[in-house]
């Protein structure tokens, strides 16, 4: 094709890229963003933003965000992502530069990047765990795990009722709410659910055929209402899993990376699983990405062949950088013990807040590190609560296997101004939920 009929892209007069438009102030108006929603994203949740009064996100940094009008909130939700808070400079500053140098690989040669990011994560993993593989999403890093499973000759699955592990199809199959799987099913066969935190239950569903299970579960259910389970549960089943030859793989996709005051939740009690997953903060909140984390003995088939599973955006130099970037900041700021002190800190306030105003209406108040639960009486209490504290300019978050409980996982930033802040909306937002639902309301009928 000879130059005149190609389309040429050139850089400015200063040698920079051609500059590209940011979405302009008048398009952040939330009666021009519900109405695209509504026309081209999703009408339901379109609908959503009216029926709450939800603001248009446009700016974040460190533990705030802001809306359209300017608007500052403390941001104690995100699902899990943000540890390291919004546009971390370590992490912004790497990414930046490696975006500018080479963001999305060939596939054709070397990639550096992804190779000192598998050896710096595999260095803060349980010892064991050898292989990294990243992933573009928590979800498809199930799916990487599943495969492995299937690979290694485990056709059975084992998880939990309650469990989240995405919503993708393998990952959906293995996920332990209904609701979710029934529209799509069938689904994976041989798929079995077990209570969390029943040990024994798993025992008796491993006698058969044990040998070509595999188990999938979380150290704490983060989507399933911050279910912490007994002492010597994860012991217990990786013990299990030992005596028959079943494979464990633990979904630390949420419960990782310092959320729960140590980098993985399996630590608590020594754990090693076959397979571990990440995700969430694994991006330093600027980049998706997740990974899978394996022994040499469950990763072989991909050693062996790896175009059993490929990817194209999968482990790209921006992803890539974006986690190196995340470790180092953790170390540098100390993130996994903030994690922890501010854990205990954050728990009392919630406990002390409900417990005072609202006892009546709140079942319990649990947590650890910075994954902290609040349950309540109903799923209706509970979304009262949440819009108390968005009134209040505090983002929570909801879980989407148990709607009676309200979570909070904020950075691993907060300081006195901030735990002020939230300490203030929990007090607040819990007298308000006991003005609108006096005690004796609550009280159940005889």
């Amino acid at each position: 094709m000879s130059q005149a009929h190609l389309h040429l892209v050139r850089p400015d007069e200063d040698g920079s890229p051609p500059a590209t438009q940011s979405v302009a102030p008048a398009e952040s108006s939330r009666d021009v963003v519900l109405d695209r929603y509504d026309r081209h994203v999703n009408r339901s949740l379109a609908s959503l933003g009216r029926l709450m009064n939800l603001p248009v996100e446009v700016r974040s940094a460190g533990t705030r965000v802001y809306d359209a009008d300017g608007t500052e909130y403390l941001d104690c939700g995100g699902f899990g992502v943000f540890l390291l808070g919004h546009a971390h400079p370590t992490v912004v500053q790497t990414v930046t530069r490696q975006l500018a140098d080479n963001a999305l690989a060939t596939r054709l040669f070397l990639n550096p990047e992804l190779a000192a990011a598998a050896e710096e994560l595999v260095s803060v993993s349980p010892a064991g765990l050898d292989y990294a593989f990243l992933t573009n999403s928590g979800a498809e890093a199930v799916e990487v795990a599943l495969k492995l499973a299937r690979l290694a000759g485990k056709t059975r699955l084992i998880s939990t009722v309650g469990g989240f592990h995405g919503k993708t199809f393998g990952a959906l199959s293995v996920t332990g709410r209904p609701s979710y799987r029934e529209p799509f099913e069938p689904l994976l066969p041989e798929v079995h659910f077990v209570p969390y935190g029943d040990a024994a239950a798993l025992r008796d569903v491993l006698a058969v055929d044990g040998h070509r299970s595999a188990v999938v579960l979380e150290p704490v259910q983060a989507e399933g209402g911050v279910c912490l389970p007994p002492a010597g549960y994860l012991r217990a089943v990786r013990g299990a899993c030992d005596e028959v030859g079943a494979m464990l793989i633990l979904d630390e996709i949420q419960t990782g990376f310092g959320r729960l005051g140590t980098w993985w939740g399996a630590e608590a009690e020594q754990v090693v699983p076959d397979v571990l997953l990440a995700g969430k903060i694994l991006s330093g909140g600027v980049i998706p990405v997740g990974a899978v984390i394996a022994s040499e003995a469950a990763f072989a088939p991909l050693n062996a062949d790896p175009m059993l599973h490929s990817s194209t955006f999968a482990g790209s130099p921006l992803a890539a950088s974006a986690v190196r970037a995340t470790i180092a900041a953790m170390r540098q700021d100390d993130l996994v013990n903030r994690s922890k002190v501010l854990g205990e800190l954050v728990l009392e306030l919630a406990r002390s807040a409900v417990l005072t105003h609202c006892p009546h209406l709140v079942t319990e108040v649990r947590g650890r590190g910075l994954l902290l639960g609040i349950e309540f009486v109903s799923s209706d209490i509970a979304a009262d609560f949440m819009m108390s504290l968005l009134e209040h300019r505090v983002l929570p978050s909801y879980s989407l296997n148990a709607n009676s409980v309200l979570r909070l996982t904020p950075p691993a930033l907060l300081d006195e101004e901030d735990l002020r802040w939230l300490a203030e909306a929990l007090d607040a937002a819990a007298r308000e939920l006991a003005d609108a639902v006096p005690a004796l309301t609550a009280l159940p009928s005889s």
